[in-house]
């Protein structure tokens, strides 16, 4: 018995630098990137929070504004670790 092989309903559209082989690296980030990445994403954490409380969604905005300190600590702890030169 003979089976066709069906083509995905959905093609991937250029390479996925992750799973390709042979694809480029991702860069890593200076430490300032990587700082400024979790500060965003701390601010980012407190606002969907707000969002959520506003909604009356309370177990959600909990979780959120806990979730927004630990980037803050991250970013503190990266801060020290590498000890930037002062911005000018």
């Amino acid at each position: 018995m003979f089976m066709t092989i069906a083509r995905p309903a959905v093609e991937p559209q250029g390479p996925d630098t992750v799973a390709v082989p042979g694809s480029p690296a991702i860069p890593e980030l200076s430490p300032r990137a990587l700082h400024a990445r979790l500060l965003e994403n701390a601010a980012l954490r407190r606002m969907r929070g707000a969002e959520r409380l506003r909604n009356n969604r309370l177990e959600d905005a909990d979780y959120w504004l806990h979730a927004a300190p630990v980037a803050v600590r991250k970013a503190c702890a990266l801060r020290e670790e590498k000890s930037f030169a002062p911005l000018p």
